[in-house]
């Protein structure tokens, strides 16, 4: 699988792990705080290429991740979910430690979402869904983000991250039916 968008990732375990997986370029940040010879290189692909940002799931990715958006609009992000990023003997976490399909799984939804013509998603939907606040908010949101491939997020974080991840009205409105359908079931 030929990958046309740079990848920026966190370092060079990363590279390699997305290289096993695709044919793709990537630019590695070196850690969370970066620097902005690596933010011109990213403009410079978002222009030229587009980019990706697949970063770890954990705290310091996500931080990586706001960085990113907030400098350089535009760019596709993918989520490898924190359960596929493990370190087999459970130290750490890190796109490094993902598979090569679920890589290329991350990458492939990362390019359809960002095909997708998109509504605005607004709290007032995130409240109605039950998704903020009230009882089983919590557990909503946490089948919300596997549904969607955007991983976990608190209440006040979650309209960010759609946002981010640039998730359609349409795909959110089918990811709560499933939800609100298994409750029913349950």
């Amino acid at each position: 699988m030929k990958i046309k968008e740079i990848i920026v990732v966190e370092g060079k375990d990363d590279t390699t792990a997305v290289q096993q997986a695709v044919n793709a370029d990537t630019i590695e940040t070196n850690g969370s705080a970066i620097n902005g010879e690596t933010i011109e290189k990213i403009k410079l692909a978002q222009q030229t290429r587009g980019v990706i940002v697949l970063t770890d799931p954990d705290f310091p990715g996500q931080k990586i991740r706001n960085t990113i958006s907030e400098k350089v609009p535009g760019c596709k992000h993918a989520f490898i979910p924190k359960e596929m990023a493990l370190h087999k003997r459970g130290k750490g976490v890190g796109v490094e430690h993902a598979s090569p399909e679920t890589i290329r799984n991350a990458l492939r939804d990362a390019q359809l979402m960002q095909e997708e013509a998109k509504e605005i998603i607004t709290q007032e939907d995130l409240i109605t869904a039950g998704l903020i606040g009230g009882g089983g908010a919590k557990t909503r949101r946490e089948k919300l983000g596997r549904l969607l491939k955007i991983g976990y997020t608190n209440g006040k974080q979650l309209h960010k991250r759609l946002m981010v991840f640039e998730i359609s009205k349409e795909k959110f409105i089918e990811a709560v039916e499933v939800i609100r359908k298994e409750e029913h079931d349950a």
